[in-house]
């Protein structure tokens, strides 16, 4: 591919989202519009990780204007893989949402694409200040879609997400501004090819780069501020919890592990504190699941723990490490999209995603319990699922650096990550069929849209003597998407030589920037 193609992956999504602003409430066109650009994305990507199958980089400057002016893009083994990934995800929880009647706001899908142009320009850009500009890109549309997932008004807690979402978003991004400031002010420039090294050998730059590494931390929900994310996530609909679990928090994962391999260029001097809070993330996300009683709650909860495992493979910054923490974040993405949409079509259908007001969903819904005892079993790390070899190697690799407190940590939680898998199979899907007698647990049911473009809901009523054998099944298509992520993380699992390789192949892209650094010069 050539490189001069490399801002389509922003320009595309952008410019789509404005026709469908245009063309209004046409509902055919924004789920051609939306899947059609989101397939051509993910098409492009995947050129691109054959393009770099052996490694390599290539860059653009934007306009053609000269290095250090120009808005350089540049895309990597890492980067392509990153965008298959996010474009994937994008499509399964658009899918998703428009099965679910969420989707038929006429503002959803340029939402959607505008959220999408911003996630693949940060995965794309190498330089600071635009990296802060494409996160409040995607920021903007995120509170926009936060908003449409209320039913006609917000419950408190959606109010409360809501508010809690958008304050910390603004105040992080506010961190990370004043790091970028303090970068330029000492090194003079914000590009990261010009940056690299850099904090190795000037102190001012380690400290200004280590602002920023701390805005990325809490926007990835990194011990001890991570709280935020398992009060907001679980707030929104299960289609927009799913899209941002899979988009959000892994592009600050993205930039902490690209910073910190160009910038510090690795710097063994600060890897036991990466250590540390990520071994804490573990084991304080995890245990905040135990207390928690829905379904999305101890899922966002299981985000933060994972989340420290994937950040552990950059804290080792090793071959081995590296190759670990990238697989894993690859396969962390897929699986938990997977959980929050079968728990979400749970909830979508029956009302609530409460433990214990549902029970025996398996006998009546054995396609989406099977696709969630998969995804737990693949959280959890037991074979022959992705989550088993994305945890083995992250083990191994931990015993070759040495860190064997690190291992214990990872057994431990990986195993109370199980018992609170087995909480909601238990809670939910096992046991003799019952449902809420609470006619506020009724289902929304998608009615005829509004003037607006909305979609107009109404409860389904509920009596005493209602049971899940009357409910209406949950249907293939609303099903659909988290029995395909599902199968991904089987495959995965199944033939992980494939992503081990591509992912060695972007973990030697960091160890060794040069054809990163070469190709940004040269743009």
């Amino acid at each position: 591919m050539s490189a001069a193609l490399l801002p389509l992956f922003v320009a595309v999504p952008l410019m789509m989202a404005a026709l469908l602003v245009i063309v209004g409430d046409r509902r055919v066109i924004h789920t051609v519009g939306l899947l059609g650009t989101m397939i051509a994305a993910v098409g492009a990507a995947v050129a691109l990780v054959i393009e770099f199958r052996s490694g390599g980089a290539i860059a653009h400057g934007i306009s053609s204007w000269p290095f250090g002016i120009a808005i350089p893009f540049v895309a990597d083994m890492f980067t392509a893989l990153m965008l298959v990934v996010t474009g994937l995800l994008t499509i399964v929880c658009s899918w998703f949402a428009i099965a679910s009647g969420r989707a038929a706001n006429v503002y959803f899908a340029p939402l959607v694409l505008v959220l999408t142009a911003g996630v693949n320009g940060a995965l794309l850009t190498a330089d600071l200040f635009n990296l802060f500009v494409f996160i409040e890109v995607m920021l903007l549309p995120s509170y926009g879609l936060f908003v449409l997932a209320a039913r006609h008004k917000g419950t408190l807690q959606q109010v409360a997400g809501a508010r809690l979402y958008v304050t910390l978003n603004l105040l992080t991004s506010t961190v990370f501004l004043i790091g970028v400031g303090f970068i330029y002010g000492t090194a003079g420039t914000v590009n990261l090819a010009e940056l690299a090294g850099l904090a190795t050998t000037d102190p001012t730059v380690a400290i200004s780069g280590a602002v920023c590494l701390f805005a990325l931390a809490i926007k990835a929900s990194v011990v001890p501020v991570h709280g935020w994310l398992a009060a907001a996530y679980p707030a929104t609909s299960p289609a927009i919890t799913a899209l941002f679990s899979g988009l959000h928090t892994k592009v600050a994962i993205y930039g902490i592990y690209r910073i910190y391999a160009v910038v510090f260029d690795g710097d063994s001097r600060w890897l036991w504190i990466g250590v540390t809070l990520f071994c804490l993330t573990m084991v304080i996300g995890v245990l905040g699941a135990v207390g928690e009683k829905t379904t999305r709650s101890i899922l966002a909860f299981h985000m933060i723990s994972q989340i420290g495992y994937i950040l552990l493979g950059v804290a080792l910054f090793t071959f081995a490490g590296l190759t670990a923490g990238i697989f894993y974040l690859l396969h962390h993405m897929i699986v938990k999209a997977s959980l929050f949409l079968s728990t979400g079509a749970v909830e979508v259908r029956y009302g609530t995603g409460e433990i214990g007001k549902l029970s025996g969903i398996a006998k009546r819904e054995p396609v989406i319990a099977v696709a969630f005892f998969i995804a737990a079993l693949s959280l959890a790390g037991l074979p022959p699922f992705s989550g088993f070899v994305a945890k083995f190697t992250l083990i191994l690799a931990s015993v070759e650096a040495g860190q064997i407190a690190a291992v214990v940590v990872m057994l431990l939680v990986s195993l109370v990550t199980l018992l609170s898998m087995l909480k909601i199979w238990n809670g939910v899907f096992w046991g003799d069929s019952k449902a809420s007698n609470s006619d506020d647990d009724a289902p929304a049911v998608p009615a005829a849209p509004s003037p607006s473009g909305g979609v107009a809901t109404k409860q389904a009523p509920v009596s005493s003597a209602t049971a899940v054998a009357e409910r209406p099944r949950i249907g293939m298509a609303l099903a659909g998407p988290a029995v395909f992520t599902a199968a991904i993380t089987l495959g995965l699992g199944l033939g992980a030589e494939l992503l081990l390789g591509l992912s060695a192949v972007a973990a030697e892209g960091l160890l060794d920037t040069t054809a990163y650094v070469q190709a940004v010069m040269g743009s």
